[in-house]
């Protein structure tokens, strides 16, 4: 998709162009002294985001939660839980952030509830109620077991067994968490007109969490047995996931979801979280497009770090994208380990290179661009349900969710208080203050890297097109009409020799080392250990 594929009359949608940029609301700024970050607090910090140079935030969970789940065990759709605000406070965010040419994208929760919240109480409270087909419910097996043989995201059986009413309750995650039953109608147009609350206040777009868990198999098979599961590893990793989500009719249910925004002008975004593989992915775009707008593509978080396996995985996305279907790219999110940390601060720089001069939407996630890396967090400090269920295996997402680091008064500059998880123990050299000082910085290379994005159509609308390199150099050309840049990204630690297309040479134009900005290159070029480059050529 280009400008030119969305019409003569009418441009592509803004998240085409758009840079998006994931706020973990607990952990962004805090304003009223509780230690956890607030709707305010983001209000507060519009022009930082706005000096980034970013087009939309994405906002996790703010809705009335008991916090189970730290607002992904929804108790109500259509307000904000007093921990991050008001109503009014919301109000006052979307104004703001449209002031200041930004757009709020909401996280949507619809595969499941908490199990406070009123819909599940009315299920609950007895089998003829009219809302007890609104979840999940199953008799014991025979032999007064479990219904099937599925398993918790989180670890233990997804289901639990109700005394009062005699039968079992599905969970794809905390028992405080029973799935919706989305093949009820009933459900589907509560949770339409949930998002129709949103959107008439002015919100932009959701992101849909486990959007490919929606629809569970009618006759709920048990799961087949994982033959390469290892010891150590998620216990939900020992089945294979094929009856629990992932469903034929899951693509009728997200055109529903898709028809509900395509109702609303100004290019209402639909993005969806899906951890699948590429090429089952790349079916939520929809048959007819009518899918979601952008499914979550996460395999950069997954990938080894290498240009091999990297050429490989971009090669394989482009390949497997439907016609008219815009790819996206993401490096972090609340619930992996940070990209600073897993590679380190030297390829952290080439990362960001990498994520915004491919080809796609690229979602940046708070705090990786100065660099933060994953926070210790142990014994009374752990707040994660998952970490709490199955620990000792390192699948805590505490370490990821940190506050934010923005200067070097007490707390950081995120509280005045104590923070509700600990702060890094880097937070007073590593934050945005300094950062924003030093033109070397990681901040500084994504700040430069968002301004060139919207500068030149090469990379927020050109065409992709992979060049031939050595080692562990990745090359690509993003070209849009006559304009042509180059990207050379190394990936390892060694100096590795590059050759650019014949009859090619071009200024530096944006580099991980700063000794190399503005160098005119042709022919061989020695690529330093840890550097990363875009070129605008000309031919010569």
């Amino acid at each position: 998709m280009n400008d030119e594929a969305a019409g003569a009359d009418r441009p592509a949608p803004w998240w085409v162009r758009g840079i998006v940029y994931q706020i973990y609301p607990r952990s962004f700024q805090d304003t009223n002294g509780d230690g956890v970050g607030d709707l305010a607090g983001i209000i507060r910090r519009l022009p930082y985001l706005q000096w980034l140079g970013i087009d939309a935030i994405w906002i996790s969970p703010f809705y009335p939660s008991p916090m189970a789940d730290f607002g992904y065990d929804v108790a109500d759709y259509c307000d904000v839980d007093p921990i991050f605000g008001t109503l009014a406070d919301f109000d006052r965010l979307v104004a703001a952030a449209h002031e200041a040419g930004i757009r709020i994208i909401l996280d949507f929760v619809p595969n499941h509830t908490s199990n406070q919240h009123p819909w599940f109480l009315e299920s609950r409270s007895s089998r003829d109620n009219p809302k007890r087909d609104w979840y999940v419910w199953k008799d014991p097996r025979p032999d007064d077991g479990v219904p099937n043989n599925w398993i918790s995201n989180f670890g233990g059986s997804a289901w639990t067994f109700d005394a009062a009413t005699g039968q079992y309750y599905y969970h794809a995650f905390l028992k405080e968490q029973p799935d919706l039953n989305w093949r009820n109608p009933a459900v589907r147009a509560a949770m339409h007109d949930a998002l129709r609350f949103w959107l008439d206040r002015g919100v932009d777009g959701f992101r849909v969490d486990v959007i490919w868990h929606l629809i569970k198999d009618g006759e709920f098979r048990d799961n087949p047995v994982n033959p390469g599961y290892e010891m150590g590893r998620a216990e939900i990793e020992r089945l294979l996931q094929v009856y629990s989500c992932d469903q034929p009719e899951i693509h009728q249910v997200i055109a529903e979801l898709r028809a509900v925004l395509d109702a609303y002008d100004g290019d209402r975004v639909l993005i969806g979280e899906i951890y699948l593989p590429l090429e089952r992915l790349v079916a939520y775009y929809g048959e007819n497009l009518e899918g979601a707008h952008l499914p979550f593509n996460f395999q950069l978080l997954q990938a080894a770090w290498d240009a091999r396996h990297i050429r490989a995985l971009i090669a394989e996305y482009e390949a497997a994208l439907p016609d008219g279907g815009w790819p996206n790219w993401v490096l972090g999110n609340h619930d992996r380990p940070r990209i600073a940390g897993r590679l380190g601060p030297a390829q952290a720089k080439i990362a960001a290179m990498l994520l915004l001069t491919l080809r796609g939407t690229p979602t940046l996630y708070y705090g990786d661009e100065i660099g933060m890396e994953p926070v210790p967090v142990t014994g009374a400090d752990i707040r994660d349900p998952w970490e709490l269920n199955e620990p000792d295996l390192g699948l805590g997402r505490d370490p990821s969710r940190t506050p934010m680091q923005w200067d070097r008064s007490p707390g950081a500059g995120f509280t005045e208080a104590k923070p509700w998880l600990p702060l890094a123990r880097d937070w007073q050299d590593r934050n945005v203050e300094v950062a924003m000082n030093d033109p070397d910085s990681l901040l500084s290379l994504y700040r430069r890297l968002i301004a060139l994005r919207r500068e030149e159509e090469a990379l927020s609308v050109g065409a992709y097109l992979e060049l031939a390199a050595e080692g562990d150099i990745l090359a690509y050309q993003r070209t849009y009409g006559d304009h042509v840049l180059v990207v050379v990204l190394n990936l390892g630690h060694h100096a590795m020799p590059f050759d650019l297309p014949p009859g090619l040479a071009g200024e530096v134009i944006a580099a991980t080392h700063g000794a190399r900005d503005g160098a005119r290159l042709t022919g061989r070029v020695e690529v330093a250990p840890d550097e990363g480059f875009v070129l605008r050529t000309a031919p010569h």
